[in-house]
């Protein structure tokens, strides 16, 4: 037998390093492939790392007996080879197994959606068991004396633990966002498999020469699994996984969207031309400064930009003001430049934080609005008193925010605690219920304001206002609702959105089906 190039305890170590990243590598880039369809809410990620649990437990406690069984150096790496053969051909599946769950999430499917996620549950329980597998059969290898099982076993953990510390940060920062979550699969199971193939090669008298067919069984598999888009949606132009999300843009007729994870909320949208086909979202915000008796608008400042709609519309109304916008993602702003005209030399991108950033700034703005969804999610340090409270030393003295919140049909326990945190810092708000839609736009007003403003300028408008601008003022003023108590503030130190948005999503659901789910528009 030629000379190894490691000891085998070195090499035992090295493989419980790689499987700690592996496992790590593993189920990030299993959520990654999971947020596509079923989005990045708490419940999802819930359910993520409860799976991982499971399953590693069942392979802790399966690794054990068959390490006291079958203590052999051999056994382990095929273990190991197994794992990592597993890695790659299910999460390739898993990958198919999405795609069509993607189509159904855009049919409202329930059937097949579900369906398709007990396959994904079944598939994602052979490599994550067989990596749990890996340490407590590894600790039986290691430990030679009683007396030392302690420090050896420590030693497994602190390797081990090591591993999955690279596996944590290298997906996530680099691999994924430069090779895409398949690829991430094969890279990271590949490397297992190749790390149990030559342990085997090393460590097996009788040497079954079969057992290094297994890469060549993966080629098919990788070639076939790995090509085309991660969705299948018809109009789609465009795709990329950023470290924040699944970035996706559609074209329908002379439109481009945004989409983002799921796909389940549009993020931005431009029309051929500057179009804006309509009073969205983002339109509406345009009627915020004139909650004021004397409204004026000489620059602003955009957090969660997206692709720019917010400030294209208020370019196109109110000429090329200061813009500043702030996007946490990068790869969301390429898009803006490539397919949505994020071209104006007056809007300043600042990539980063919404929070931070903003602080960052030093100048005082007539206008800051807030759209910083993470489907079903706002950032909850966007949401605090305390940062209210930084907003408005950003805010001139005719200063406004305005804030698109979520809400159910029903269930407004949301926008009326974002209200009542308002409150706490500006002394007039008011609230607008998007037509057609489960948003509300909340304004609040540095000075004592009224809702009166509204309705005289809505009347007073020069015959040379442009037409978005009108019609954005007119549905604000036709849809002003009173604004709901709760006896909810957000603050740093306790800020439960998170907790709200669940109850008001499982309800919805409960009380409406699948089918009040918006869709892809």
């Amino acid at each position: 037998m030629s000379k190894r190039p490691f000891s085998p305890s070195t090499y035992l170590f090295l493989t419980v390093f790689v499987a700690g990243m592996s496992t790590l590598a593993i189920e990030f880039t299993t959520s990654r492939m999971l947020q596509t369809v079923y989005g990045t809410s708490n419940l999802v990620w819930a359910n993520v790392i409860g799976l991982v649990l499971l399953f590693l437990t069942l392979g802790y406690f399966l690794g054990g007996r068959l390490a006291d069984k079958r203590p052999f150096p051999p056994t382990f790496y095929l273990l190991v080879t197994a794992a990592g053969f597993a890695s790659v051909f299910f999460l390739l599946l898993t990958s198919v197994i999405l795609k069509t769950a993607a189509s159904a999430m855009a049919a409202i499917n329930v059937g097949a959606l579900v369906s398709s996620l007990v396959a994904v549950v079944v598939a994602l329980a052979v490599p994550i068991t067989l990596l749990g597998c890996i340490s407590p059969f590894a600790i039986r290898l290691a430990v030679t004396d009683v007396a030392e099982a302690g420090r050896v076993s420590g030693r497994i953990y602190a390797i081990s633990t090591w591993g999955s510390l690279l596996g944590t940060y290298l997906p996530v920062l680099v691999v994924i966002p430069t090779a895409g979550s398949r690829l991430t699969a094969v890279i990271f199971g590949g490397l297992l498999l190749v790390i149990g193939l030559w342990g085997y090669w090393q460590t097996a008298q009788t040497r079954r020469r079969a057992i290094f067919l297994l890469p060549l069984l993966l080629v098919p598999a990788v070639l076939a699994w790995t090509r085309g888009g991660i969705k299948a949606y018809e109009g789609q132009i465009f795709e990329a996984e950023s470290p924040y999300n699944y970035v996706q843009v559609v074209r329908s007729d002379d439109c481009n969207y945004l989409l983002l994870n799921e796909g389940q909320g549009i993020h931005s949208f431009y029309c051929d031309g500057g179009r804006v086909p309509r009073v969205s979202v983002w339109s509406i915000m345009l009627a915020a400064p004139y909650f004021n008796e004397q409204p004026a608008l000489n620059n602003m400042a955009v957090i969660g930009l997206a692709a720019g709609t917010i400030p294209k519309q208020f370019t196109q109304v109110f000429g090329p003001i200061p813009i500043d916008g702030i996007e946490l993602d990068p790869v969301i702003v390429a898009a803006g430049r490539e397919y949505f005209g994020l071209t104006e030399p007056n809007i300043n991108v600042v990539v980063g934080d919404g929070r931070y950033e903003l602080n960052r700034l030093n100048g005082r703005y007539d206008l800051i609005t807030l759209d910083a969804y993470k489907v079903p999610y706002i950032p909850w340090h966007l949401t605090t008193r305390e940062f209210f409270g930084e907003v408005k030393a950003h805010l001139s003295d005719q200063g406004v925010i305005a804030i698109n919140v979520g809400r159910a049909p029903n269930d407004r326990r949301l926008v009326d605690a974002m209200a009542a945190t308002l409150h706490q810092v500006f002394p007039s708000l008011y609230a607008i219920d998007v037509p057609g839609s489960l948003n509300t736009i909340l304004v609040a007003t540095v000075g004592e304001t009224t809702a009166v403003n509204l309705a005289t300028h809505l009347a007073t408008l020069p015959e040379t206002t442009d037409p978005l601008l009108r019609s954005a003022i007119q549905v604000a003023a036709d849809n002003l609702v009173p604004v709901g108590s709760s006896d909810i503030v957000f603050t740093d130190e306790r800020a439960p959105v998170e907790t709200i948005v669940d109850t008001l999503v499982i309800r919805y659901l409960l009380q409406e089906g699948a089918a009040g789910l918006p869709g892809i528009q």
